[in-house]
């Protein structure tokens, strides 16, 4: 049984207690941490089992019965929690992005050498049923050569305004999912990024200094074509779609929604809108990763998603906004750190 911290019980923080708790055998959330903790949070804890609360994290990194820790803190406080878990020996499982500063994760990359523990990041959608599908469908080679990599991400509403000021932009806050699904999906790094991006959904969004429509074009090393386009704002709910394109054939998802049911009538064919938002879209996904995290160091074996993993899209979001912000496309290479 592996006892596992929990550094900051926001709603992330909560969704991986609850799911460690109820479907993780092999784990318990020996303690949460955060510096709002208060009587309400206190009890939900003690419903969950946790055997202790804290204001300081650091009470977390000194209890040496606590194996493993969950960085579920704002993301500022990421890559610098991460270095002192990792110097107080704990293995690591950081929420995305570890930082929004590239060379911030590179600092948490020369922590982790020579300790031999594991660092794994939370990009969830990698274990979303349907795109570890796609991805079988690219690794097995049964679409072929891969050829283009297509990726509809679109949130049902756009974040409150105070949210977009502080999120470090599109990119780097929704996009940054996307990129990561490109390499997975792929199984390739991009090597060259152009932007189109446009205000359309909230003017307000655009007066924070951000978009909240893009399309993006990427190349990748193994010479395959990438795209994705975003949106803010779907009327009709969360919109998750990928397909992947080769030689042989394609692989495509659609988004999952409440049921399968399909009507038919005089009035029209109608089916169900997707799933909200990303709770309801990616439940299952967030247990998944926690479970391979606690597998790997019980088992001694790699993490699913690496340090470096974690860093490539940050590279991709900050090729990015210089693609826009110049109106050309940008090479990874460009981007130092």
């Amino acid at each position: 049984m592996l006892n596992l911290g929990i550094i900051g019980i926001g709603r992330i923080g909560k969704v991986h207690a609850q799911s460690i708790t109820y479907h993780l055998k092999n784990a318990h959330v020996k303690a949460i941490a955060d510096p709002q903790m208060n009587d309400g949070n206190r009890q939900w804890a003690k419903e969950l089992g946790v055997d202790a609360c804290y204001e300081d994290y650091r009470q977390i990194l000194a209890d040496p019965q606590i194996d493993a820790v969950l960085v579920c803190s704002s993301t500022p406080t990421h890559a610098d929690i991460s270095i002192e878990a990792i110097r107080a020996g704990k293995h690591v499982f950081c929420e995305k992005p570890v930082s929004q500063d590239a060379s911030k994760i590179v600092e948490v990359m020369r922590a982790l050498e020579g300790t031999g523990l594991k660092f794994q990041v939370g990009f969830n959608r990698r274990f979303d049923h349907n795109f570890e599908a796609v991805r079988g469908a690219v690794a097995s080679g049964a679409i072929g050569d891969l050829h283009i990599v297509k990726i509809t991400s679109r949130d049902p509403d756009s974040p409150p305004i105070e949210y977009v000021k502080v999120s470090g932009g599109m990119f780097l806050d929704m996009t940054i999912h996307d990129f990561d699904m490109v390499r997975y999906l792929s199984g390739s790094d991009v090597t060259e990024v152009y932007v189109n991006a446009a205000v359309l959904v909230n003017p307000e969004i655009g007066r924070a200094g951000d978009v909240d429509t893009a399309i993006i074009t990427m190349k990748l090393a193994s010479g395959a074509l990438a795209v994705i386009d975003n949106s803010r704002r779907a009327a009709y709910g969360y919109d998750q779609r990928a397909e992947v394109f080769g030689s042989k054939g394609q692989a495509a998802v659609s988004n999952d929604t409440a049921s399968s049911v399909v009507i038919s009538s005089e009035n029209g064919v109608t089916g169900e809108k997707p799933l909200y938002f990303f709770l309801e879209r990616y439940m299952d996904s967030f247990s998944k990763e926690v479970g391979m995290f606690v597998d790997a160091i019980l088992n001694h074996t790699e993490v699913p998603v690496n340090v470096n993993d974690g860093l490539q899209p940050v590279l991709i979001a900050l090729a990015a906004k210089r693609s826009m912000l110049e109106n050309r496309p940008v090479k990874l290479s460009e981007i130092a750190y």
